[in-house]
């Protein structure tokens, strides 16, 4: 049995008519401490003023006092949830005091400890089925992380030379990696574009993408919110593509920590979700999520300890398991799996909606910031990629700093020098080079003009080949996005850490330090 959390830690669910109530009337107390941490800043007030939805959110505030103190503590200003969620302290201990009070085994084996282990890894599924409103019609297979739960559906989808992988430009990598896979069978892979500068899925080019799919198994792949913009592409166009006879996957790991996904009301044929990105641990946890009714049409390339139910050396063959359990590989990582319950607990205490409605009001006032922010020559100190507004879109705003020339200021650098001041921020492409590409305006030369670098290429060599060759274009962009324990004060620190590059040249920022060239800043510890 899970240890509930302690009341100290972990304030209950807003449920009732009068706790909702209570946190009414308490929200002019939290508020009011808040404005008392932003020393008074009148942006507050205006800000309280516009966004009067932020007091309904003040359960957030003594969540941050209690599970995410070390943030103030600490000095820190974390701005890279689309990166990875926190973890609050209560699922550190819950999961501790777990692990302390019971003995679990491998969960292969009919033995007490292996029995105990294997309902705790079940009531966890079952737990994340009913999370997604998926108990009767989905498969929920745990994988180490989303990326492998999508290379599951790219071994195992029944590409053909009569089938087509059909891909928005706005995809992870781990997505458009099932191409390769796709290519291997002889299916035609296709990408649609997006829009320019809000880089939305392009209505019409996508419509008729999927108006004559090939006779053989088709799959269309899109996510439900872009780790690159923040864009919240819609949910209909699920039924759309599985109406003119598609497989639909839809990548929801950027969606769910912030967004209610109902897999009763949408009902794509798989989905791909990673649990780090919900509630930050464990980390090495993600699953995929697989529609019964098509679970059938998959077909294993290989099998492993766990998949099978019955294997030969002599006999040279073997029989597949049932259900998820063709598709867990080895052994799960069954010690860190009761912890997801316990962050989906956790997710569900605080409140999915409340968080929506506070990342909603903390990015509307970030959008206006931002792009108030000008040189006294009038240009704009930044561009936003994506939306300019707060439609259809989440807390990711991703963007590039220019000086008053408009010259671009290099990404690299302004993650460092916001490093020294203890703001976490994301620069590059975000594994999402289809996104990066539309909205810098990179052309087929561009890239081709980088891929004859042959083994030189790498990111610093192409940004230097964009520089000095292709008018300055940029090969990535700086990410800032915010989550369930954003307040107030981190958003200002943003805004206030940006305002120091206005009518600043270039050359005043500096160059940058690390070269990077496999996405990896490794510290001398000498």
């Amino acid at each position: 049995m899970l240890v509930a959390p302690s009341d100290k830690r972990q304030p209950q669910a807003v449920e009732s008519i009068s706790l909702h109530y209570f946190y009414h009337f308490e929200a002019t107390r939290t508020i009011a401490r808040d404005n008392e941490e932003v020393n008074g800043d009148p942006r507050f007030e205006a800000f309280l003023e516009r966004y009067q939805q932020y007091k309904d959110t003040a359960s957030i505030d003594e969540l941050r006092n209690s599970d995410y103190h070390r943030l103030d503590q600490s000095g820190q200003v974390y701005l890279d949830y689309t990166g990875a969620a926190l973890y609050g302290d209560s699922q550190i201990s819950n999961h501790l005091d777990l692990l302390r009070s019971n003995v679990f085994g491998n969960p292969h084996s009919a033995n007490p400890t292996s029995i105990a282990m294997t309902d705790l890894v079940e009531r966890t599924r079952r737990n994340v089925l009913s999370f997604f409103n998926a108990l009767d019609d989905y498969h929920l297979v745990f994988t180490l992380n989303a990326s492998g739960a999508l290379k599951l559906i790219g071994e195992s989808f029944p590409f053909s030379a009569d089938s087509c992988f059909l891909a928005t430009f706005d995809n992870h990598n781990s997505v458009n990696g099932i191409r390769e896979f796709a290519r291997k069978q002889g299916a035609v892979v296709q990408y649609t574009p997006l829009t320019t500068p809000d880089l939305r899925i392009d209505q019409e080019a996508l419509t008729i993408a999927l108006t004559q799919p090939p006779r053989g198994q088709n799959l269309f792949a899109y996510p439900a919110q872009s780790n690159y913009s923040g864009v919240r592409h819609s949910l209909d166009w699920i039924a759309k593509a599985r109406a003119k006879g598609w497989r639909v996957l839809l990548d929801a790991a950027a969606y769910v920590p912030t967004n209610r996904l109902d897999l009763k009301a949408f009902q794509p044929d798989f989905v791909s979700i990673s649990f780090y990105k919900m509630f930050g641990y464990p980390a090495g946890i993600g699953a995929l999520l697989i529609r019964k009714d098509t679970l059938p049409i998959l077909r294993r390339p290989w099998f492993a300890g766990g998949t099978v139910n019955f294997t030969s050396v002599q006999g040279q063959s073997h029989l597949l398991s049932q259900g998820e359990a063709a598709f867990e590989d080895g052994t799960i990582n069954y010690l860190s799996i009761p912890a997801v319950e316990i962050g989906i607990e956790h997710l569900e205490s605080v409140g999915v909606e409340t968080i929506a409605k506070r990342i909603h009001c903390l990015t509307g006032w970030l959008l206006d910031q931002l792009q108030s922010l000008r040189h006294a020559n009038g240009r704009e100190l930044l561009r936003i990629h994506g939306p300019s507004s707060n439609e259809a879109r989440g807390g990711t705003i991703t963007f590039n700093l220019y000086d008053p020339h408009g010259q671009r200021l290099d990404y690299r650098r302004i993650e460092e020098l916001a490093g020294e001041s203890l703001i976490s921020l994301r620069t590059g492409c975000f594994c999402n080079p289809g996104a990066n590409e539309a909205a810098e305006g990179l052309t087929e030369m561009d890239l081709a003009s980088g891929f004859a670098l042959g083994a030189e290429l790498n990111l610093p060599n192409f940004v230097k080949l964009l520089q000095t060759q292709h008018n300055n274009k940029s090969a990535g962009a700086i990410r800032a996005s915010i989550g369930i324990a954003t307040n107030f004060k981190d958003a200002t620190a943003l805004v206030d850490f940006l305002g120091n590059f206005r009518n600043q040249p270039r050359k005043w920022i500096g160059e940058v330090s690390v070269e990077d060239d496999n996405c990896r800043v490794i510290r001398d510890s000498s």
